[in-house]
Formats: structure tokens, C-alpha cells, sequence
């Protein structure tokens, strides 16, 4: 068995486009999406259509639950741009999506953590704003009770991926349509990848073990970078154009 790990696509319809291209390049057919679809400065609408057509499955992150539940007038400033531009029928698949789901029979479907689409799985950030690895302990710690050989998680937009002490694997895609960014919980601190290359991964199932490639491909990042700008977002240009934010 292979298929694709897609996730935080955040709206940028030409990563996502080469990413599918790529994937179409070697074959592969199937993809799960692992949240963040729709939230951001770029193409939410577009995104939307092309992900709707795919019927991959898919759960919900965190900003797909806040463009679902939240006040416009009470979402952040990306969010809200985003929100202005989507159909009814965007926002109710949004809401048909899980927040956690299980696929392939033995693959585990999550945001953040099992049970948190806010919190870093793989990442930590201290009280200084320094981001670091997870400890083996810190990370076997979330993965208590799952019963799936690979464990797929999100959020921080960071490819990685793990081995568990048992033999389960923690994967962790990057994204797809967002190299960098800033957050200030639990303080301030920035996610960076360094390339503005949109990132996925593959996963094969060998056996009873799995390969994981992660993949970086270029794509025209000027045009996403130069749509956020005309959004009036430089920061996500800056982030679109370099894989680096820029405060």
C-alpha cells in the first residue's frame, strides 16, 4: 500500500496544485489530508473546490474548526479573510470533517495530538520562544491508547518522523502551502522550515514496516507570495517566498 500525507495546505492553491502534479508524476492515487485546508491569504475558494472534488479522506485542524464555529467578527485577521470567500458548501464539508480518524485499517489520523488540535506532537517550545525536538518519553507520552502502526499528525508544519520504542511510526508531513509562521501560545515563538518548497510525504507499507519519503517540491511560490501581498499580508509573503518569517 502507498499513499500521500497531505496537510496545511492553508489555502494556496499552487503549492497544492504541484503537490498533486508531483504525486500524479509517481503514480499515486491516494492521499489522506490531515487539516488546515482552507485558512489563508491565497486561494481559500479555489483550494476548497479542487480538495472537494478528491474526496481524500480528511480530518479537521484547528483553523478549519475555527472557520466553522467561530463569529467571523471574533476570528483572527487570516481566518476571517478566508471565511469572506467561502461558499456555504465549503464551510458545511468543513464541518463534516472528523477531528480524528483512522484509515487503511492501521494508519491514525490526527491534527495536533490525539486529543488536542492545538498542541505540538513532535515539537515543544520552551519558555524562552526556542523551539525543540520532543523528548522519546514526551512523544510516546500522546501516543498512549492508539492502536495503529503509523500515527500521522500536523500543526507544526515541520516534516518529521519517529520511531516509537514499540515500532509505531509518528509521522509529520510539513505543509504542503505554508513554510513559516509565527504563534505566541504557549509564547512567542516561529516555525520555519527555510525552503518556500511545498512539502508532503509519502507512505509505503513494506511487510510489516513502513517507508516514509518526505517530499520538498518547488512550485510558484512568487505567485502565491505576490497574492498574499495583494491581501495586504507581507508577512505571509515573505514566509511564501523564503520558507522564513519575517516579524
Amino acid at each position: 500500500m502507498t499513499f500521500a500525507i497531505l496537510a496545511d495546505i492553508h489555502a494556496n492553491s499552487f503549492a497544492l496544485d504541484a503537490v498533486l502534479a508531483d504525486m500524479g508524476d509517481l503514480g499515486i492515487a491516494k492521499a489522506v489530508i490531515l487539516g488546515d485546508h482552507l485558512s489563508g491569504p491565497i486561494d481559500a475558494a479555489g483550494t476548497a473546490e479542487r480538495l472537494m472534488a478528491r474526496s481524500y479522506p480528511s480530518i479537521r485542524g484547528n483553523h478549519d474548526r475555527w472557520l466553522i464555529e467561530q463569529d467571523p467578527a471574533a476570528m483572527g485577521v487570516t481566518d476571517r479573510v478566508s471565511h469572506a470567500v467561502l461558499s456555504r458548501a465549503h464551510l458545511d464539508w468543513l464541518a463534516g470533517l472528523p477531528p480524528t480518524l483512522t484509515v487503511f485499517d492501521d494508519v491514525f489520523l490526527c491534527h495536533g495530538t490525539p486529543r488536542s488540535d492545538v498542541t505540538y506532537w513532535l515539537e515543544r517550545v520552551e519558555p524562552s520562544g526556542v523551539v525543540r525536538a520532543a523528548s522519546r518519553a514526551e512523544t510516546e507520552a500522546e501516543a498512549a491508547g492508539i492502536e495503529a502502526s503509523l500515527i500521522l499528525c500536523a500543526h507544526t508544519h515541520i516534516p518529521r518522523a519517529v520511531r516509537l520504542g514499540d515500532g509505531r511510526m509518528v509521522v509529520n508531513p510539513g505543509s504542503v502551502g505554508c513554510p513559516a509562521y509565527d504563534d505566541d501560545t504557549p509564547v512567542y515563538h516561529r516555525m520555519q522550515t527555510g525552503t518556500p518548497h511545498a512539502s508532503y510525504a509519502i507512505a509505503e507499507r513494506r511487510g510489516a514496516s513502513w517507508t516514509i519519503t518526505h517530499r520538498s517540491v518547488p512550485y510558484a511560490s512568487d505567485a502565491a507570495a505576490a497574492e498574499a501581498r495583494r491581501q495586504g499580508r507581507d508577512d505571509w509573503a515573505h514566509a511564501l517566498a523564503t520558507g522564513w518569517y519575517a516579524r
